[in-house]
């Protein structure tokens, strides 16, 4: 996965199933794949996965993968999308080079799952993740996500917001940005779920976000260019909601160009989105296939995510054993944000788009 590619949830955002935050966990014990999977696995000897990209977390973990159990991965169309992942796994579904894995968008998750293109597994971590991140019957399991932040370049302003209503405040004017139009954007559109949170409002309506946006706008605060990590760094537009990992991922490119400093704003629950694992029901490798999910969630696999700012599934049951390194977290927001984070089901996410196509044009003026 790269930046371009999706933005995590990218412009077409559609969110899992569930609405609740994520619940407390308390266990994170490695485990490790039975030696009778790892035998089949090798037997079979191969691994066809589809859709991850060489330049984000896949690509270390794929070697990892292939190394420690001599397994060959044919990873095919890098950069596609969760459409065309499932639809190489119907086309294919008879040949050899078929698909095993997918890492889908919950949208296409679901569409996978009711098409019966899905083969249900539970990891053995699958008591580690949350409910509303996972199929209850397996078909499908949520393995990283992120939350909107902000990003500040300090050399521009002067006082770090931190709060959402700290954005409206006169200091600030000009300086707030997003990824384009939250009609189009995915993490736009996340950015204004996340302020309707902030706003008393609920995953099952946007309103109030679009309320805070609309005052933002009045305030003469909403800067209306498309955020880029260059308009950032040269601070034209100084203050950017964003994805956290998109965020702090231009925090490091930019560490000698201008000091960024990442908030996750306090006083809400954050608003996030994932992605999530899949098995093909018509896979040619199953059980390589089921060992590269049992290597994705463990440890060692999570933290793979992690080192690329996509917080993992297991993320929560990790820091309560202990089992994410000091320094990883030292360059990471505050765990304790990410304990409350809000998803928005399929249909949640529907109704709040349509809701925001009524109300954003007539609602918030930029200029």
């Amino acid at each position: 996965m790269t930046i371009s590619r999706r933005g995590l949830l990218g412009a077409s955002l559609t969110l899992a199933a569930g609405g609740s935050g994520f619940a407390r966990m308390v266990q994170a014990a490695e485990t490790m794949p039975s030696s009778a999977l790892v035998a089949e696995a090798k037997h079979e000897g191969a691994l066809n996965l589809v859709a991850l990209s060489h330049n984000w977390a896949f690509e270390p973990l794929m070697k990892t993968f292939s190394a420690r159990y001599g397994i060959a991965i044919d990873d095919s169309n890098s950069e596609g999308s969760s459409a065309e992942e499932l639809q190489a796994v119907r086309s294919l579904r008879h040949a050899d080079r078929a698909p095993d894995c997918m890492d889908l968008s919950p949208a296409f998750a679901a569409l996978g799952t009711q098409q019966k293109l899905l083969a249900p597994y539970k990891v053995s971590t699958w008591a580690e993740i949350p409910t509303e991140a996972r199929d209850a019957s397996g078909h499908w399991v949520g393995d990283y996500f992120g939350i909107i932040s902000f990003a500040v370049n300090r050399k521009v302003v002067t006082t770090v917001p931190r709060t959402w209503n700290d954005l409206l405040k006169p200091e600030y004017r000009g300086m707030v940005a997003m990824d384009g139009s939250p009609l189009g954007s995915g993490d736009a559109f996340a950015a204004v779920m996340a302020a309707n949170l902030a706003s008393g409002g609920s995953v099952k309506t946007i309103a109030p976000g679009v309320e805070f946006f609309a005052r933002l706008a009045h305030a003469g605060n909403l800067n209306p260019i498309a955020v880029t990590e260059p308009s950032l760094v040269s601070g034209q537009t100084p203050i950017v909601l964003r994805w956290d990992y998109l965020n702090l991922t231009s925090r490091d490119n930019a560490a000698k160009m201008a000091p960024i400093e990442v908030v996750v704003p306090e006083g809400a629950a954050p608003f996030g989105a994932f992605y999530a694992q899949a098995i093909s029901a018509f896979a040619p490798h199953p059980k390589a296939a089921r060992l590269w999910q049992e290597f994705l969630y463990s440890n060692e696999g999570q933290l793979g995510f992690l080192a690329q700012y996509a917080h993992p599934i297991r993320f929560n049951a990790m820091l309560a054993a202990g089992a994410i390194p000091p320094g990883m977290l030292a360059k990471l927001p505050a765990p304790d944000a990410y304990k409350a984070v809000q998803f928005a089901s399929l249909d949640q996410t529907n109704a709040a788009k349509k809701t925001l196509s009524d109300l954003w044009t007539r609602e918030v003026k930029v200029g």
